[in-house]
């Protein structure tokens, strides 16, 4: 069956965390996701991908790990995650234990969205190469599938170095939470086919991936079907979520501004009702 949830800035200004988890497991829906920026140079030297000034939002965005662990705590079955997550900023011991930690207080509900980030200024300020960004994620998450999965932990990369530690508590999903990676240039065929759980694009930007995703997987000795298909920012239109769901997809995330109850209600109440009559 599909799910279906929201994707939504989270801001000092917009509607606050446990009133927006309640209302959304409230009607029925199924996730909130939430995208991360430490915080935004003022430069403003990278410009925003989609074109002209960066939205008020993007520097004003809660800590994603705080905003959702306040979900988790008044919530029982919605999943929580990261739309995406900028594993390339973050130290990657602390990380794997937020994580950890939000796994176990969510009971198994978190899902890992990652990506590397678009903002060249903001990595460099966090120390980090530009260049070698999708380098330094994927030693992240693979270090970090060792401090989920083993005892004593190890891992030795060009980016992330420890030798044996003890990191605890685990996450309670086996191998840690699912990673879904929010990205769409050619490259990123690979990356999802070695190191992810599934697939997040934007919508609209996903088309002709799939194909060259899938052959990367039975390249790697997977199948498509051994990912989640989900996709976020979605507009609530049946038609083009029914054609997604015969192309595989299963969990829809709409697109909710950073405003206050007034204006998020209403549109919860319309995205539920879409999606009671998909799932009939």
């Amino acid at each position: 069956m599909s799910e279906f949830g929201i994707v939504i800035f989270p801001t000092a200004y917009s509607m606050q965390p446990v009133e927006l988890a309640k209302a959304v497991e409230s009607r029925g829906l199924d996730s909130i996701f939430v995208p991360e920026h430490t915080h935004i140079p003022a430069s403003r030297r990278t410009p925003y991908p989609a074109g002209g000034d960066l939205p008020k939002e993007y520097s004003n965005t809660y800590d994603p790990f705080v905003f959702l662990t306040a979900c988790a705590a008044v919530t029982e079955h919605i999943k929580l995650g990261t739309g995406i997550c900028l594993v390339v900023e973050r130290d990657v011991l602390t990380l794997a234990k937020e994580i950890a930690s939000l796994d176990r207080i969510s009971d198994g509900r978190f899902i890992l969205g990652i990506g590397a980030g678009w903002n060249a200024e903001e990595m460099e300020n966090h120390g980090i190469d530009y260049s070698k960004r999708w380098k330094v994620v994927r030693e992240k998450i693979l270090a970090m599938r060792e401090l989920w999965t083993k005892d004593e932990a190890e891992f030795h990369g060009e980016f992330v170095d420890f030798d044996p530690v003890w990191s605890n508590p685990k996450p309670v999903q086996p191998g840690g939470p699912p990673v879904w990676m929010g990205a769409t240039s050619k490259w990123s065929y690979d990356r999802i086919a070695e190191y992810c759980d599934g697939w997040l694009p934007i919508a609209g930007l996903d088309d002709g991936h799939l194909p060259k995703i899938e052959e990367a997987l039975v390249n790697r000795g997977r199948k498509l079907s051994d990912i989640t298909l989900a996709m976020f920012g979605l507009p609530p239109d049946e038609d083009f979520i029914n054609s997604k769901i015969e192309e595989g997809y299963t969990h829809f995330c709409f697109g909710v501004p950073p405003e206050s109850a007034d204006t998020v209600l209403p549109m919860l109440d319309q995205y539920a009702a879409i999606a009671e009559k998909i799932r009939g």
